[in-house]
């Protein structure tokens, strides 16, 4: 398996998953298992045989599991402990110019101190992007690799490294604190010695170096989580307060202001004040005695009188919309030509 098409599979588990995420705080544990990709291994005969001295060994597609115990301060930082295993079946083992298949094994196992990045990506992203390193000790066995003049069978411990990409979905419907993960782990190792022996005969060992490409899905439960609080609802917009409505009226014939008009007007105008009105009608009418268009005028008159009266009182005119209506809404409907005391009104309406 070539290198080539380790990397395009990891491009594609780079692509982003499905479905707000919150930073890690406090203890976690986590799983994960997939896939894992052993990139084409050249080993150093050297110390088994004189020639040919290398030997290259081909792997089929295996898997890995891992396992981790972690704690997250809360600022996207995390500091974590991990067990892993890898495996992966022996296709072909390549030495000079004897190539042979093979039904051994390759695979490692051990222990490694990571540290991660969550990246918070704002409010409403439904995933977090992590990244992280991670260093510790790989043991590597290797298991009947062999062809018709050489096999590989032994094993052997060395420091070994990973940088990991990742992103995490929160389940909280599911759970607080879980988590599904998925991510791409680059892990190599140095040089670790083999056993090897030849049908020389001879026996040495072979000096191998692996790299692995790994993508897994898994969970993680972060302990002491709680659920997200929900989003705040909005208080519902308080209704409008009613209208009020003052009358006030006219003797026949008239636009002048009584007393009692007066007193009106000024009621008006306080409560105007008080409640700090957005908008102030004043109407102007009259009864049906008399021609439309003389009622017309009459009305704007009285709509102007009272007007004049509100703004006396300290009423903006700009607060005020002033019309006239003549005898086209009457109060009390009459017959043409009948005066009614009523219908002689102005009307103020406070909104």
């Amino acid at each position: 398996m070539s290198l080539k098409k380790a990397l395009l599979a990891a491009t594609i588990l780079a692509l982003p998953v499905a479905a707000q995420a919150q930073p890690v705080t406090g203890l976690y544990v986590g799983a994960g298992a997939g896939l894992n990709m052993l990139q084409e291994v050249d080993g150093d005969l050297s110390n088994a045989f004189a020639a040919p001295r290398g030997v290259n060994v081909e792997t089929n597609y295996g898997w890995a599991g891992v396992i981790s115990l972690g704690w997250g301060f809360g600022n996207g930082v995390r500091a974590e402990i991990e067990g892993s295993y890898r495996s992966n079946s022996v296709d072909s083992v390549v030495n000079g110019t004897n190539r042979g298949a093979s039904n051994g094994t390759v695979s490692s196992y051990g222990v490694m101190a990571n540290a991660l990045y969550d990246f918070d990506l704002g409010p409403g992203m439904p995933v977090m992007p992590y990244v992280g390193l991670g260093a510790g000790y790989l043991w590597q066995n290797w298991d009947r690799a062999r062809n018709t003049t050489v096999t590989l069978d032994g094993g052997e411990g060395s420091f070994a490294y990973q940088a990991i990409v990742g992103a995490a979905l929160p389940l909280n419907d599911v759970a607080p604190g879980l988590a599904l993960t998925a991510e791409y782990r680059f892990v190599g190792t140095m040089a670790a010695d083999v056993d090897a022996t030849s049908t020389a005969p001879a026996r040495g060992t072979a000096e191998v170096t692996t790299f692995n490409h790994s993508l897994m899905v898994g969970l993680r439960y972060a302990f002491g989580a709680t659920a997200p609080a929900p989003a705040p609802v909005a208080a519902p917009a308080a209704a409008p307060a009613p209208a009020r409505t003052f009358l006030v009226f006219f003797d026949f014939d008239r636009a002048d202001l009584t007393d009692r008009a007066r007193a009106i007007i000024a009621e008006a105008a306080q409560n105007a004040q008080r409640t700090g009105s957005a908008r102030i009608e004043v109407a102007g009418h009259a009864d049906r005695s008399g021609t439309p268009q003389y009622n017309q005028r009459l009305s704007e008159r009285r709509a102007q009188a009272v007007a004049a009266e509100l703004e006396r009182r300290g009423v903006a005119r700009s607060a005020m919309t002033i019309q006239a209506f003549g005898e086209s809404r009457p109060l009390v409907p009459t017959a043409d030509g009948v005066r009614e005391p009523q219908n002689r009104r102005v009307e103020i309406v406070l909104r």
